[in-house]
This record gives structure tokens, sequence and C-alpha cells, in this order.
């Protein structure tokens, strides 16, 4: 005979049992809990306020440069290795968890340029303004033994960029042109070239890894196919642009960190518009990195701040900033997702929490519950002008936020003043150009 039982799980109704709680059962009929969005609005309103509270987003400093910061690179398979270039050509290896450098190399003579690590790594190149590309290893050298570089290649010119392929030994530089090498040879296997001006920086494409992309002093974003050796097409922008970063999750997309004070996020299927334009900084972007979720990207900037910008958004989500810090150079997100690394100006790498009220350390599984429902409920609450108003506020240093007001009255002007030639003009000869539209010059195929 068959029997049909009725039976639920407790754990979906009752409360989890500890010494100090008791077994409290709760019935979820909406209609025996009439004030519970109100409740949940007061609750959403406390999560919020808490988190503004909780936000101290800086962890440490790690000093020792003897010259300000000009590149950083993250170690591929060790989350807490991190190599730093200096402008007085010194290279520093960290250790995040110690914080402390771990081994220092006098590696140029003049600035390092750039740095980058082999994808196994095992060993990193550095490239400086002694016109040299220096192949190191990652492990410190036996004892006894001098500090000296696997091989050295000396070139004709400067080096102003480095990065390496993501599964080949291959690498890829710039200055008067795109150079790309194999490891055990001296000279590249192939140079290209778009034009006649120096190129600033150059980086390979994690996951379409033949496609590479640099952007040059002219004002040009170039992108190569590395099984062509020719370049593909390139974007032409107002004002030069200094860097810029693929997104590790899509292929296509990456983002421009520009003179102009903005970050152009491009795909680079349709480069006549980019995707979206991330606007909040106040003087020239200097450097980006993406996280590695592909869902947001920190950027550096020479207003001395730090902005994390969700990619899909045109307005920074966070801004982090010391007293002491000057203009920021280079800036990486780590491979964990959880920290964000800027070197700048005044000799100082800075460690920095991701997510700026986030708790460290182990949580027990009623924090998580804990947190999880206050994120659910800030979400839900997100529009709400008042949860809205203190989840949006930042403090700003006195420099940028006064900047931020005399760029408003500046935009404001040019809009009415469009606004005016439209008014007073034959219809359809001043026409309604989009934000996004504005700064592209041209795009050559």
């Amino acid at each position: 005979m068959k029997v049909k039982m009725l039976s639920r799980n407790p754990d979906n109704y009752v409360r989890e049992t500890k010494l100090d709680l008791q077994r409290v059962p709760r019935n979820y009929d909406p209609a025996l809990h009439p004030f519970e969005v109100p409740r949940e609005y007061i609750r959403a309103l406390n999560a919020t306020k808490l988190e503004r509270v909780f936000a101290k987003p800086f962890l440490a400093s790690l000093d020792g440069h003897r010259d300000g910061v000009n590149c950083l690179a993250k170690h591929p398979k060790s989350l807490a290795t991190v190599l730093s270039g200096a402008c007085d050509g010194e290279v520093r290896i960290w250790n995040l968890t110690k914080r402390k450098c771990i081994r220092t190399i006098q590696a140029h003579e003049g600035f390092v340029r750039g740095i980058c690590t082999r994808f196994c790594g095992t060993s990193f190149f550095t490239i400086g303004d002694d016109k040299t590309v220096k192949h190191w290893k990652m492990d410190g050298p036996g004892y006894g033994e001098e500090e000296e570089p696997l091989h050295t290649v000396l070139g004709k010119t400067v080096y102003t960029g480095i990065d390496h392929h993501w599964k080949e030994a291959v690498f890829a530089t710039c200055g008067q042109q795109v150079d790309i090498w194999d490891e055990q040879r001296t000279n590249p296997i192939c140079s290209m070239t778009w034009g006649f001006d120096s190129i600033s920086s150059v980086k390979f494409n994690p996951i379409e890894t033949f496609l590479l992309g640099s952007c040059a002093s002219d004002r040009n974003i170039v992108l190569y196919d590395m099984r062509q050796a020719t370049p593909l097409k390139k974007v032409i922008l107002d004002m030069r642009t200094n860097t810029i970063c693929w997104n590790p999750m899509e292929a296509f997309i990456f983002t421009a960190a520009n003179e102009d004070y903005n970050l152009y996020t491009f795909d680079m299927r349709a480069l006549d518009m980019p995707v979206m334009v991330h606007m909040d900084h106040v003087s020239a972007v200097l450097d980006v990195d993406y996280s590695p979720t592909g869902k947001e990207f920190v950027s550096a900037s020479f207003d001395k701040s730090i902005r994390i910008f969700p990619v899909n958004k045109g307005r920074s989500r966070e801004v982090y900033h010391t007293k002491r810090m000057q203009h920021v150079i280079c800036v990486k997100w780590t491979s964990d997702g959880k920290y964000i690394m800027c070197g700048s100006d005044e000799m100082n790498i800075r460690l920095w929490k991701a997510n700026a009220s986030e708790k460290l350390g182990v949580l027990t599984s009623r924090e998580k519950a804990a947190k999880d429902y206050n994120q659910k409920l800030k979400e839900k609450f997100q529009h709400h002008p008042q949860i809205k108003r203190i989840a949006r506020h930042r403090h700003l240093p006195k420099s940028i936020y006064s900047q931020i007001q005399e760029q408003r009255i500046m935009k404001e002007a040019r809009r009415r003043k469009e606004v005016n030639r439209r008014k007073h003009s034959k219809p359809g000869s001043v026409p309604v150009v989009s934000e996004k539209k504005k700064h592209i010059v041209a795009v050559v195929k």
C-alpha cells in the first residue's frame, strides 16, 4: 500500500537556533504583516547609513621607492605578488600579505616605462629610457650570485609600453612603432605602424589573444591583428588617449583613458560611437584597469584621485583619495577582485578595498545572511530620494569640488550657447550631436 505524507522543511519557516536564540516559527502570510514595506524601508535606510559609516577603503601604504611609481604589474599565479617600476629605474617585487618589499632590482637608467609578467609567472620583462628590453627571473638570484637579467635586447629608440601575450611566448613593445617579439630572439618578428607618431601604450586582448590595441600621441587608438601583421582600423578622438584596457569577459569591449577628463568604452566592431562615456574626473585620466568580473573598472587621474566605474554607467560609484596622494600614475585591480592598488608621484603604492564598506576576514553564516538581506533591501529601495542621496554622497577634496562646480558652469554655458545658435539659425543648420558622438573625429579602416 502506498502512503502519501505531507512534509515540509522547518528551515524554511523556523529561525535557526543557537544558545541565545529561541526557535520561532514564522507565518509568511502577507495579511499578518500589514506594515512590512515601511519596516523594510527603515531597515534599508539604516543599512545604507551603516554602509557609509563603515566605508573605510584605505588598507595599507607600501613605502620604499625613492622616486615616483611609474608602472605596476600583477603576478598571473600569485595573488600576493606585485611588481612596481619607478622613475629612477628601480623595480621592486612586493608581498602584499606581509606588506613588504621582498626584492629590489636596479633595472634601468632613467624611467622604468613598462613592466609585464610572463603568462606562466616564471619571469617578467621591463623596458626603460635606456632603449633596452630586459628579461628577468621572478625568483631572486642564489647566494653569492649577482642580479643579472636572463637576456637584454638593445633597441634603436626608446620603448614606451610593453605587454605580454596571454598564452604564447610572445610580447609586444611600442615606441615609434608596435613591435611583436619572440622571447628567444633579439629582433622583432614583425613591426606595425600607421602614421608617424610616438605610441604610448600597447595591450593584448585577454580573450581574442591575437588582437592588440595601442594609443598614440596623434590622438589615435589603433587596433592590430597579429595574424595579418597589419593594423585593422583606428579611431581618432578630440584629444590624446593615454592608455586602453580590454574587458576580460567581453572580447570586443575596451575602455580608453583620455586627456579630456573622460573615459570611453568602445565596441571594436562599431568604433564610430562609444558604447558609454564615463565622466567624473576633473583632470587627465592616466590609467585604467578592469576588475576580473568585467563589470567594473578603476581609473587613475592627474586630479589626485582614483574612481571606480560600473561599465554600463556614465558616473563613478566610488572615489578614493588621501591628503598626501599626488598625481596617480598607475592603477591595478587584483586578480581576486577584492583590492585595488595605485602608484602615485609621491613614491607610494597604496592598497584599497574594491568595496569600501566590506568586512575583511571570515564571516559567520548569520553575518552572510544579514549582508545578503541588507543588500537586497538597498537594491529594492535604491531609487527612493533619501536613500539615493545617502548612498551617492562622497566627501571630496576642496580642489576637486571647486573644479567640478567650475566645469558644471562651463558645460551649462556651452549648452545655452548651442540652444541659442539653434534658435536663431536656419532649421537643420545646427544639428543636435549626442555626447557620445561629440568626441569622435574619424574612424579609418
